[in-house]
């Protein structure tokens, strides 16, 4: 039995220059981190005294008899990619500490637990380069999904990145190398809510990728924020900057599509800032889901009672990636 403990991530600046559609023309980086909320996956042998071969938990229980049977996309592809050829049966089950469509790289982060999960099965180990790269195959080349490239390696990873995406189709991680010290204060600079909606982010982010090309100065712009957030971490100066530089790249990122952002969510931001706020973004492709905003500390229980009707999300930074959590090798 095998069971992997893969992280969801916030994603600060850079989102949208991580679609291949744009890095393989233009090259893109992100800053970005993962968190202590997890996708966990379980993988073990059914044994044989059962009619159904696969037994898939996740939403729905699915008993089926085949892989092609399996209503899960992930799961059912990823079988296939990863070589199962249903000598024996297997179960595989999910829980989430976060729901899912929901702005905090979830299917990637289910994708990257699910192939490290099948390998350790198998009796392979995967590399954090390799399992990330197999990852975004499975989504972008096998689904069809319109995802970039960063949630993979984010979750792959694990930490405090700055991830670059060249027009080769080579990415490199590098970990944010600054203080103990000055993490710790981003950390408990960040706030996170969840507006209580969901919403299918391959959708939303087909409208955004139609029109990189037509908003290629706003990208640009949103890509440079990269290296000014990485300016500001590493320099001297008040943390506050990085909020304010949140700010500025929640304005950009909104004029790139109409779909980003809806009414909602622009209240809930405007409310926060009126109450000591000094930045923020919604996370993800957009439209509904979790929001991250930067509160200095004496200002956090304001905004926590002027965002009161959404639910508040304690948390700290992740530095391990996806890991093996439990496993028992299978003879």
């Amino acid at each position: 039995m095998v069971i992997t403990k893969t992280p969801y991530r916030i994603s600060f600046f850079g989102g949208g220059t991580d679609y291949p559609q744009w890095y393989l023309k233009h090259g893109g980086a992100v800053l970005s981190t993962t968190i202590d909320k997890y996708c966990y996956i379980s993988c073990r042998t059914l044994p044989p005294f059962f009619s159904n071969r696969y037994l898939i938990v996740w939403s729905h229980i699915e008993a089926v008899s085949t892989i092609s049977e399996i209503l899960h996309p992930a799961v059912r592809e990823g079988l296939k990619y990863m070589g199962i050829n249903g000598e024996s049966g297997l179960t595989i089950h999910h829980q989430g500490d976060l729901p899912a469509r929901a702005g905090m790289g979830s299917s990637s982060s289910f994708s990257v637990g699910l192939i490290k999960a099948i390998s350790a099965h198998q009796g392979k180990m995967v590399g954090r380069h390799e399992l990330a790269m197999k990852a975004i195959e499975l989504e972008q080349n096998i689904l069809k999904e319109n995802v970039g490239s960063q949630d993979q390696v984010a979750a792959a990873y694990g930490g405090l990145n700055h991830i670059s995406f060249f027009p080769s189709g080579e990415i490199c991680v590098e970990p944010v190398t600054i203080s103990g010290e000055r993490i710790a204060a981003l950390e408990n600079n960040l706030m996170l809510f969840y507006t209580g909606t969901s919403r299918l982010a391959s959708e939303v982010a087909g409208k955004v990728i139609a029109n990189l090309e037509k908003k290629q100065d706003v990208i640009k712009q949103m890509q440079g924020m990269v290296d000014k957030g990485l300016a500001i971490l590493n320099g001297p100066g008040s943390l506050d900057d990085f909020g304010c530089l949140l700010h500025e790249n929640w304005l950009l990122k909104q004029s790139v599509n109409d779909s980003v952002s809806n009414n909602t969510i622009n209240k809930i931001y405007t409310r926060a800032l009126e109450h000591g706020a000094l930045g923020g973004k919604l996370l993800g492709a957009g439209s509904s889901g979790f929001m991250v905003f930067y509160v200095p500390p004496e200002k956090q229980e304001d905004v926590r009672e002027a965002l009161a009707g959404y639910l508040y999300v304690p948390f700290k930074f992740d530095n391990e990636g996806s890991s093996i959590a439990y496993y028992t090798p299978r003879y």
